[in-house]
């Protein structure tokens, strides 16, 4: 689970700006001061209301904590508080906590705890962590290498939008690893994760787009044309 292929990073998108209506309204001003950078305003009713045992905040203290904003950078104290979350169910933090095993990050690298958390939030329909799972599979990591196994999952990612899956899945099918070789489905797979990525996955848009250039030039116009109206056709899962 490097960097450069299982984890990366955790960003920031995702795991704030999903306060739901009813919530108290120090969430929801929480929230809205973290996503103007607001950062002292955001701890400070964050804080109150993790003690309290509310997840979004947790998770607001999580993402904080590990990202060194408005307070010290401490992934140790970031795991602490998605751990809270991830224990009450919480999808978006039982996917951070395994992100943090998969990249040793707050806690002890641990590829079986990053796939067992990962598992969690991917049976909750989490489209990110259904990602993490299957590029798990794919790679053996924390779990028996299955190809099939990991395109069950990339598909399930994919099919909600997720552009590393959706790449991911492409070569997959290219190279008839855990599918049957199709190449109209490789190349529509190729043509979303091109389409679809935006500035934060520029190098997932120009590989989708050299996979799907070098796809297509091997495939007859009518293969071609197929890919793309279903490309276009296409539309994500709820």
């Amino acid at each position: 689970m490097k960097h450069s292929r299982i984890g990366g990073l955790l960003v920031a998108a995702g795991l704030v700006g999903h306060v739901l209506a009813g919530v108290p309204e120090d969430l929801k001003q929480a929230d809205a001061a973290y996503g103007r950078s607001d950062f002292a305003t955001a701890l400070r009713l964050w804080q109150p209301l993790a003690a309290k045992g509310v997840p979004d905040a947790q998770i607001g203290l999580g993402l904080m904590y590990y990202l060194g904003t408005g307070v010290p950078k401490d992934p140790v104290e970031a795991v602490k508080w998605y751990r809270k979350a991830a224990d009450q169910g919480v999808a978006r933090a039982q996917m951070s906590l395994g992100l943090a095993y998969g990249l040793g990050q707050g806690v002890p690298r641990d590829f079986s705890e990053a796939a067992k958390w990962f598992r969690k939030a991917a049976d909750q329909g989490y489209a990110l962590a259904e990602y993490y799972l299957g590029e798990c599979y794919r790679l053996g990591e924390g779990v028996p290498q299955d190809s099939v196994e990991a395109a069950k999952w990339l598909r399930r990612a994919a099919d909600k939008g997720e552009v590393k899956a959706q790449l991911n899945l492409g070569a997959m099918y290219q190279s008839a690893v855990g599918v049957a070789r199709n190449d109209v489905e490789a190349l529509k797979w190729f043509t979303l994760a091109a389409s679809r990525s935006n500035d934060r996955n520029t190098d997932v848009r120009d590989q989708a787009a050299t996979n799907r250039d070098n796809i297509a030039a091997k495939m007859t116009p009518a293969q071609v044309a197929e890919a793309g109206k279903l490309a276009r056709q296409w539309k994500p899962v709820k």
